[in-house]
């Protein structure tokens, strides 16, 4: 994916001015808070469209995990995770929630987790939809480091383009890739 001369404001507020990048692999992006990251993974995925500029190379399918966890209260954890899958919903769906460690609360309704497994819940159902690209907003926010070391791996693995936004050091150094910063 190739950012061209992109740029977004919000009102009188410049977000992204004339933003120029290219975005292949694994890419961690970094900044403070309100330099920008949630608007340009936003206009990656399509859900903000610039006000100039050009996107090339947007993948058909991406999958998206917000910063807000969204999920589904009145559905379990397992729906919540089956719910983007195409077949056999159950059986991988279960895998998927085994790799966040979260198997054990498959009956669980959302209002009965933590903020942290909720996270986990979020990106195991990002990492279930399947898509071309995976965009994390902040995915291991609330998680303790031990949990962090054992999900990176998850998101390493993966042979699609992925962009990751995160405000820790630690983070960065865990995903390793591309390393971008915004100010």
């Amino acid at each position: 994916m190739k950012f061209n001369d992109v740029s977004v404001s919000y009102g009188d507020k410049n977000v992204l001015s004339s933003f120029s990048a290219e975005f292949d692999g694994l890419t961690c992006i970094f900044g403070p808070s309100g330099c920008g990251k949630t608007t340009l993974l936003r206009t990656a995925a399509g859900l903000i469209k610039p006000q100039s500029g050009t996107i090339e190379g947007v993948p058909e399918k991406i999958s998206f995990m917000f910063q807000e966890d969204r999920l589904f209260p009145w559905m379990s954890v397992l729906e919540n995770v089956a719910v983007v899958m195409q077949s056999d919903k159950k059986h991988t769906a279960i895998e998927f929630l085994r790799k966040v460690e979260l198997e054990n609360e498959a009956d669980s309704l959302p209002d009965s987790l933590s903020g942290g497994m909720k996270r986990r819940v979020a990106l195991a159902r990002a990492l279930a939809y399947d898509g071309d690209m995976l965009i994390l907003d902040e995915p291991f926010k609330g998680l303790d480091y031990a949990l962090i070391e054992r999900l990176v791996p998850l998101i390493k693995e993966l042979d699609i383009p992925v962009i990751v936004s995160t405000h820790s050091p630690e983070e960065r150094l865990l995903l390793g890739g591309t390393q971008f910063e915004m100010k």
